[in-house]
């Protein structure tokens, strides 16, 4: 596995948006998947990637401490926008280097040529119908819960 590709909102954080008068106010995160990701995933060499459809300088700021230098943000085409980042580190699309975990139908579009192509999807428990019936690996945790760091030790330890 090179690269872990990640939603924000839903499978990073508990999906809720809170909003105050003058916009987003705050996002909660699981420490446990902070730790997974900056501890355990960057230093065996994988690449996290965050594609989000939202915008938000909440991920930025949580990205930026996580290390994670593959953020994109207002993502409308996440295959596209997936596909484009990978062609910067290989000439070869090879989706069987690419772990995917969401929670929602904008995630399909990305995790059906990855599933179909030999990668790996998981979700949150609760991620989406749709999404879990194509998943490699469903969390026993909810999204913002642990369920980053339930698959990331999945990846790399079963």
């Amino acid at each position: 596995m090179k690269y872990l590709v990640m939603d924000a909102d839903g499978t990073l954080t508990d999906g809720k948006i809170y909003m105050g008068k003058d916009g987003e106010i705050f996002k909660a995160f699981d420490v446990k998947d902070g730790c997974g990701i900056k501890d355990i995933l960057i230093p065996k060499g994988i690449i996290p990637i965050v594609i989000t459809a939202r915008e938000s300088s909440i991920v930025t700021n949580r990205c930026k401490e996580l290390n994670i230098t593959e953020v994109h943000q207002g993502v409308s085409d996440k295959l596209e926008k997936l596909i484009n980042i990978i062609s910067r580190y290989s000439e070869e699309i090879d989706f069987s280097h690419i772990a995917y975990i969401g929670d929602d139908i904008p995630d399909l579009k990305c995790m059906i040529p990855v599933k179909k192509g030999g990668g790996l999807i998981g979700c949150p428990k609760n991620a989406v119908k749709e999404i879990r019936n194509i998943a490699d690996f469903i969390s026993d945790h909810d999204g913002g819960n642990g369920a980053v760091r339930d698959f990331i030790e999945w990846i790399l330890f079963r």
